[in-house]
């Protein structure tokens, strides 16, 4: 019995030494880690008071500076970078990751794994300051495929967005079972710009994803949605080079977009758009790509299925995108890309693109993981 009495003992006290050392961290958290008063200097003219504590990226944003984030701070996306002027400690390793050389003589830093103990000074691009917060209601919402569903958002307040084909926004998810806090999580926006009082996206399920899970088995017409944007540089380019589109799944979105735009516009370049999908049941906006090809005279539709089932009786082209890519490039001469998909199938289309004779320089890409 002795053994056994020691052990209880013994782990007890482990229990009551972890129990206490778990006070001391709530205690230092409330105490030393009560960073008071800070400032941030943006750009040399705008000084902000804020609280300490927080990271940089949350604090900006609940002063109404919106820095891009696509995974919602959570050092996963890389985007949310701005220029270190003063304050800044060493790099992180949670940042280094994200940081080219180039950018780390330039100082510039993931705003998200930054926490404001003391003052700072940033520098990030102008175009920021003119990203809004906008309250919208879910107007309509549609499933385009299994997995993927479409939600149009209404704006309410502001009424109107001015956004450049290609650009995303950040979606809020509020506060429920799977997260304890809001959290922002980027989607590309699927509507032309031409409608400027709302704004549709094309979002995928993931398995336990915050914001999709959130989308897909909570949000209901007529709920209230914060959102704020646009961002990003996924635009197409004023040349007068063939286009090539490469996509996949919900990376349709930003293409759709942009060939809205285009219709609407009266763009007469080329323009061919190859589509992956695994199966026929994975394909949609099928019929609306096709009514584009008639509006554009020189646009072409080119889906092709990796994984085409027996009952799909599919006629179309087949194979993984980047096979049905290199059948159809004959020449790489006066084209530029634009591509959005999973990191992984972008890194194979810029291949076999370059490959082509298409520069890397004029390949366009907007990746998500």
């Amino acid at each position: 019995m002795f053994p056994i009495t020691t052990l209880l003992i013994s782990v007890g006290a482990i229990s009551g030494l972890a129990a206490f050392l778990a006070i001391l961290m709530v205690i230092a958290d409330a105490t030393i880690g009560n960073y008071g008063e800070v400032k941030i200097t943006i750009n040399e003219q705008k000084e902000l008071i804020v609280q300490g504590g927080r990271p940089l990226l949350s604090t900006l944003m609940s002063e109404g500076i919106f820095i891009p984030s696509a995974c919602g701070g959570r050092g996963s996306c890389g985007l949310c970078k701005v220029k270190g002027v003063k304050g800044f400690g060493q790099y992180l390793p949670t940042e280094l990751p994200w940081i080219n050389p180039e950018e780390r003589e330039q100082n510039i830093r993931l705003s998200c794994q930054i926490k404001v103990k003391n003052d700072l000074e940033i520098s990030i691009p102008e175009e920021l300051f003119n990203v809004r917060e906008y309250r919208t209601g879910v107007s309509k919402l549609r499933d385009l495929t299994h997995d993927i569903k479409e939600v149009t958002l209404k704006l309410a307040g502001p009424d109107k967005i001015t956004f450049k084909a290609g650009q995303f926004i950040q979606f809020e998810v509020p506060a429920y079972k799977l997260t304890d806090e809001p959290v922002y999580r980027a989607y590309s926006i699927a509507s032309g710009p031409v409608n400027q009082d709302e704004v549709e996206l094309e979002i995928r399920l993931v398995p336990n994803g915050i914001c999709t899970t959130y989308v897909h088995n909570h949000l209901k017409e007529g709920d209230q949605v914060v959102i704020n944007g646009p961002y990003g540089d996924f635009f197409l380019r004023d040349t007068d080079r063939d286009i090539i589109f490469i996509a996949g799944g919900s990376g349709m979105a930003p293409i759709k977009s942009i060939l809205l735009d285009m219709a609407e516009r009266g763009v007469v370049r080329k323009a061919t758009y190859f589509f992956g999908a695994r199966t026929r049941a994975d394909l949609f906006l099928v019929a609306q790509m096709q009514a584009l090809e008639k509006k554009l005279a020189n646009f072409s539709f080119v889906p092709s299925l990796s994984a085409p089932e027996e009952h799909d009786n599919w006629q179309g082209e087949t194979g993984i995108i980047t096979d049905t890519v290199a059948k159809h490039l004959s020449s790489g001469d006066n084209v530029e890309a634009y591509l959005c998909g999973s990191p992984g199938m972008i890194d194979a289309c810029v291949k076999v693109l370059t490959a082509g004779g298409v520069p890397e320089e004029l390949i366009y890409y907007d990746k998500f993981a």
